[in-house]
């Protein structure tokens, strides 16, 4: 009886085993056979290729929340934040211009963003472009959809502080004839963020 059980048990072992391997023989071959598929990290590799100047200037800007260190919403028209609150276009070529949310000017300069995409530097610059003012600011969020920084009414009490949250929009330019990113497009939102659809405010 043990030989028995023994000698099925070795034939049903021997035969999942001629199975598995017949199973992937031609699957190896076909694969050998057929053209490559891209890999989905390849797509993920070229984006991640981007550098956070690249994303900054990817798409035109709209402040749309203000939070303090507590994660409370702040107004935006509290006098806390209103001077950060806008529409903000920058470019690749390191100029930038800001528009208050009623479209008129606000500021105009040149721009940067550490390679590790950690702070932004902007000064502003008056018509005749003199600089007015420099201003350094730590990133918390920059993707394609998000771009936070964070502000500090007293720079020697860092426990105090207000997050300006800019969503991704395609709102025109004012006093130009562009059309921002995805004008023509159609994108859902996740409730994380705003695309602004068009100029409507």
């Amino acid at each position: 009886m043990n030989i028995s059980r023994i000698s099925r048990r070795s034939a049903l072992t021997a035969s999942a085993i001629a199975i598995a391997v017949g199973a992937l023989v031609p699957a190896s071959a076909m694969a050998a056979d057929a053209p490559a598929a891209p890999a989905p990290a390849a797509a993920a590799a070229a984006h991640k290729d981007a550098t956070p100047s690249d994303v900054l200037a990817s798409t035109p800007w709209k402040t749309t929340r203000a939070l303090d260190q507590d994660g409370n919403r702040v107004a935006l028209d509290d006098p806390a934040v209103a001077n950060f609150v806008g529409w903000a276009y920058f470019d690749a070529d390191g100029t930038y211009t800001m528009y208050n949310l009623d479209d008129s000017p606000k500021l105009q300069g040149d721009w940067t963003v550490t390679p590790d995409g950690s702070e932004r530097w902007i000064n502003a610059k008056d018509a005749d472009g003199k600089v007015l003012f420099e201003r350094t600011v730590p990133i918390t969020q920059l993707d394609k959809n998000v771009f936070t920084y964070r502000v500090f009414p007293n720079p020697d009490n860092t426990a105090v502080y207000y997050d300006i949250v800019h969503t991704k929009t395609n709102h025109v330019e004012p006093g130009t004839d562009g059309r921002g990113p995805g004008a023509n497009g159609n994108q859902g939102g996740n409730g994380e963020y705003h695309f602004n659809n068009g100029n409507a405010r």
